[in-house]
């Protein structure tokens, strides 16, 4: 583990991390994958140990600890024992949800929703992502009208995570067709509110356990009270909040690439060929040697980030360079070392197989890679012209 970043702090929490893990987590988790659905009760147990919500105020239940460096811990931990599925859910509420709420709510709203996240009772989603719209958000069709002192919401979202399961959902709607980039909003759907529906559980081809919805809404009264934030300033705060969300895509990225690589290390100098462990082949040496330092190269960047963050000085275009380039590294490690464990690789018993389907989303959610180079770029460009 890397002793420049934690303190002691860090690794006994670590150890909590672990121990949860191993009684909540791992023996069920193939289960979950095969049933495409994890039991709720393990984010009630995940929430009450500190897994997850540390963020949440002492006032609702909640630790008060923003140190980003204990997320980081989860995201290792979670890799390590390659439970994926129950990782990704965790990170749909510390790095999406829960920043959503924290940072745009009124006392009131915090006061009737953080509670149920604080003891796991509650589980969140964003929705965002619509049929005709990805990346572009200004191409949202979603829409809500006012009527009294509610909003009538109207419209579908797709590649919602965690979308079957969810008990509150954050929806990006347009609330001004006229008035451009400041005519969208943000409002919370409850779970049992009339004209919210739930369609597919989509089938993926990877995070089979992380359940993923479509979502449909035909004239949900929406009070104002669920409104977070001001209306009509939706798509500035989905745009202030996107650094969080790819970090945390950074940070189970960099997770996954190291413990798949460790793994395929061992694996490599158990396994013999031709009288002598496939490791002492020049050419596999070479290619453990070539992941080994990208990874380290890499996981500097990823350390130099999170104590951004920490300081509040994370920026857009710094969180979308980790986003894509660690993705795309953890990508390319897991496609290797599925190689070098040959056809067992291809097992799905194997965990490097599981990894191997399961890390193909992290280039495409939370921005692809090629709208996060676009974005780079814009950036260069503006100070080239400058």
């Amino acid at each position: 583990m890397r002793r420049d970043l934690y303190t002691e702090d860090h690794e006994q929490y670590r150890e909590t991390v672990r121990e949860f893990l191993a009684r909540e987590v791992v023996p069920h988790h193939d289960r979950w994958e095969s049933d495409r659905w994890i039991d709720r009760k393990v984010f009630a147990a995940a929430a009450q140990q500190g897994i997850y919500g540390l963020q949440i105020g002492e006032e609702y239940g909640g630790a008060a600890e923003k140190d980003y460096r204990y997320r980081m811990v989860v995201c290792e931990e979670i890799a390590r024992v390659h439970a994926l599925s129950f990782g990704l859910t965790v990170a749909l509420q510390d790095d999406l949800v829960l920043h959503y709420l924290l940072d745009l709510t009124n006392d009131v709203q915090k006061r009737r929703w953080l509670p149920g996240f604080a003891c796991g009772e509650t589980i969140g989603a964003l929705a965002m992502t619509e049929p005709g719209t990805g990346s572009d958000l200004r191409g949202i069709r979603t829409s809500a009208r006012p009527d009294g002192d509610d909003w009538i919401l109207n419209g579908q979202k797709t590649f919602i995570s965690s979308g079957m399961m969810a008990d509150l959902v954050i929806v990006a709607a347009r609330t001004d067709p006229d008035a451009g980039s400041r005519g969208f909003s943000l409002l919370v759907v409850e779970r049992d509110m009339p004209g919210f529906t739930r369609g597919r559980k989509l089938d993926k081809i990877g995070l089979p356990a992380q359940d993923t919805a479509e979502l449909y809404f035909e004239d949900v009264r929406v009070p104002a009270d669920n409104v977070v934030g001001l209306p009509g300033t939706g798509l500035q705060q989905l745009m202030s909040h996107l650094p969080r969300e790819r970090l945390g895509v950074t940070a189970m990225a960099i997770a996954t690439s190291r413990a798949i690589f460790d793994l395929t290390r061992d694996y490599c100098f158990d396994r013999r060929a031709f009288g002598k462990p496939v490791g002492d082949f020049q050419h596999i040496r070479f290619e453990l040697a070539e992941m080994a330092t990208e990874i380290d190269v890499a996981e500097a960047y990823v350390d130099r980030s999170v104590r951004a963050y920490n300081a509040g000085e994370l920026t857009p275009v710094d969180a979308a360079k980790g986003k894509w380039f660690v993705s795309e590294l953890q990508k390319r490690v897991v496609d290797r070392c599925l190689q070098l464990h040959g056809g067992y690789g291809y097992m799905k018993e194997y965990p490097v197989g599981r990894a191997y389907v399961d890390t193909r989303i992290q280039t495409i959610y939370g921005g692809t890679t090629e709208i996060m180079k676009e974005l780079i770029g814009r950036d260069l460009a503006s100070k080239g012209r400058g």
